[in-house]
């Protein structure tokens, strides 16, 4: 089936934080609805189809390669790193984590921090080379997953210690080349500009190194001076265990479970209130045809 460049960017937008958010706040989405109408997708859908159900048949049309574009990415890696490597109770996952100059796509935390930059068919090569140089200041391993015309291009552009991944036609990833491990290359000030105040506090007590006793306003200036001074391996592994702790996926395990497949990925990157989640699930399993009406 063929769709149209509206149909296509109107499926992209259901996958959108404003859709998610708009649900959580509100238990229905009138953007999703104006969204659905656009789209083909209902045709394909049996009569007692829910929101869920909608979802999960757009993203089945989204990810064939050719269309796919940085979220169904995001779920392949939430699918077969986040919880299939590991778990929600042992590793945390970082969307849009500032890096330096960048932010980057998704980050993975276990033993170590792992980055994946991603570039799906619809993005250039144009800014590999800086995101990579930038993300090497943060996190000990870094690599770039692409799809499968963009592979040669990313080898040609990145260093040897740069992994690189390919999310094939099948919607399965293959690593094309293994990731180096050097947390001993990340800048200590750099990951310091990239952490809430409360996390970089709690790094120096994990390394037991005093908190500077001064003024608010002379607090940033003297912890950034105290990070620049410290040992860029022991900064990365106590910045791994702390955010893990601060940025824990764990409680949202409940949430993730009464969801469809194709929203885990939204579910674990857009930050909503606990207390909205009941809404989420409520309006993802509205009947389809009922939901239609929330425009």
């Amino acid at each position: 089936m063929v769709q149209s460049s509206t149909q296509l960017s109107a499926m992209t937008r259901l996958f959108s934080s404003a859709v998610f958010r708009e649900m959580a706040k509100k238990g229905r989405s009138p953007l999703f609805a104006r969204l659905f109408a656009l789209t083909d997708i209902a045709d394909s859908c049996a009569d007692d189809a829910t929101v869920g159900d909608a979802y999960d048949a757009t993203f089945d049309v989204l990810k064939t390669a050719g269309r796919r574009d940085e979220y169904i990415y995001r779920s392949a890696l939430t699918h077969n790193v986040l919880m299939g490597t590991h778990s929600l109770n042992t590793a945390c996952m970082l969307t849009e984590f500032r890096a330096g100059a960048c932010k980057a796509d998704l980050a993975i935390l276990n033993g170590t921090a792992t980055v994946y930059e991603i570039k799906s068919e619809r993005d250039t090569l144009a800014r590999l080379a800086n995101q990579v140089d930038n993300y090497k200041q943060v996190f000990a391993k870094v690599y770039v997953i692409a799809s499968e015309g963009h592979v040669t291009g990313v080898l040609n552009t990145v260093p040897a210690d740069v992994g690189v991944m390919m999310l094939a036609s099948r919607y399965r990833i293959t690593t094309v080349r293994e990731a180096a491990d050097r947390p001993d290359r990340i800048c200590p000030t750099t990951v310091f500009e990239s952490l809430r105040s409360a996390e970089a506090v709690a790094i120096l007590k994990r390394l037991k190194i005093a908190v500077p006793d001064v003024p608010n306003t002379q607090r940033h200036a003297a912890m950034r001076a105290i990070f620049a001074q410290l040992d860029p391996t022991a900064v990365h592994k106590a910045m791994v265990t702390t955010l893990k702790r601060t940025r824990d996926l764990a409680p949202l395990s409940k949430l993730v479970d009464h969801l469809p497949r194709s929203l885990h990925a939204a579910a674990l990157s857009v930050q909503v209130r606990r207390a909205d989640h009941v809404r989420i699930v409520e309006a993802v399993s509205t009947p389809l045809s009922a939901a239609m009406a929330w425009a």
